[in-house]
């Protein structure tokens, strides 16, 4: 395992981190998994034996039976990992049991650091995107909590690239901390962050986290064009993420089966050394519903790419060119930045 610096902060965290969405299983979260106490105390075992230090987890998740099992069962060796929480989404159904006003940060930090039996997070992740809020009361009550020591640094999700300028430039006005970790979903079966997301934590100095890397289960080599499991969370009501292109997606996946047999490896792990050697990425988040899946995710780290296997599923697997994306190819290549090199210099 190897360690890489989150964004601008001295924070030094795994490349691989384990994920949570699978502990609890309530409601709609039992169709990711159910992983008891004793089942998620074995996979932060294995994922600690294998030099994982961040696990990250949310407060929704499973209407915060997540953190509670997560709690549970780190009880005694909370100094030994980092943890990265989230707040945003709703936790009840009230008017204000959403969004990232000073009340529903305030009272949600209390109820996770409760939950998960500590007095800090490591990374405290703005889960999306709150358009009625100003985000002078959001960026300053994020502020107070790195200043109270409740929270060590401060991360945000699932912001598009205008959203994320915007707060950053909030923070600077008035000297308040800034996000070093941007929480995206990234994967060959859509590289939509490429477009904005990418360059601007490159040019910002955010620390990539990568969720879904597998797409839901769909890069794991299970799903063919002539071959569907008996099982997965593609067959719920479960829809993360949409897939908008089938072919393209199993052309995809044809690559990466036909790479992982060059290598003696899995898809899945194919999938996950894929995103590890993009520019940006600093840790990819992994989860299972079983142990032996979250096993062979955990290998992906000795799974080395060539630089031709880089560009074979750069190739398959590139997004659109769209504007002005296109327009800049054509008229003013020859000054592009290093961010600008992060979505135009791979393989089309």
């Amino acid at each position: 395992m190897r360690y890489r610096k989150l964004g601008r902060s001295g924070l030094r965290v795994s490349e691989l981190a384990l994920g949570t969405m699978t502990f609890g299983g309530k409601d709609v979260f039992g169709n990711v998994g159910a992983t008891d106490v004793a089942g998620a105390k074995r996979q932060i075992d294995m994922s600690v034996d294998a030099g994982v230090n961040l696990i990250d987890t949310a407060n929704m998740y499973s209407g915060g039976a997540a953190e509670e099992i997560l709690g549970q069962a780190i009880a005694g060796r909370r100094d030994q990992l980092l943890i990265s929480s989230k707040v945003r989404l709703p936790m009840g159904d009230g008017p204000n049991e959403e969004g990232l006003s000073r009340h529903h940060i305030l009272r949600q930090v209390e109820g996770s650091l409760r939950r998960l039996g500590t007095d800090y997070l490591d990374v405290y992740h703005v889960h999306q995107w709150d358009g009625l809020t100003p985000l002078e009361e959001t960026m300053q009550t994020l502020d107070t909590l790195v200043r109270s020591g409740k929270v060590r640094y401060l991360g945000v999700s699932n912001y598009s690239g205008w959203q994320l300028m915007k707060a950053l430039a909030v923070a600077d006005l008035h000297g308040y901390e800034r996000f070093v970790s941007n929480q995206i979903y990234y994967s060959l079966e859509s590289r939509d962050a490429e477009y904005e997301l990418v360059p601007v934590s490159l040019d910002q100095g955010l620390g990539i986290m990568v969720w879904s890397p597998l797409a839901g289960g769909l890069l794991t080599g299970k799903y063919r064009r002539d071959q569907q499991p008996g099982d997965g969370r593609h067959l719920t009501e479960w829809s993360e993420p949409p897939v908008r292109d089938e072919d393209k997606l199993y052309d995809t996946i044809d690559v990466i089966v036909d790479i992982a047999s060059v290598h003696g490896s899995s898809p899945a792990q194919v999938s996950l050394a894929y995103l590890l050697a993009k520019p940006g990425v600093t840790t990819v988040i992994v989860g299972a519903r079983r142990d032996e899946q979250l096993a062979d995710n955990l290998g992906a780290v000795n799974v080395a790419l060539t630089q031709e296997d880089i560009d074979r599923l750069d190739k398959v697997s590139a997004p659109d060119l769209i504007y002005p994306h296109w327009h800049q190819s054509l008229l003013v290549s020859s000054r592009f930045s290093e961010p600008d090199l992060a979505w135009h210099r791979p393989v089309r």
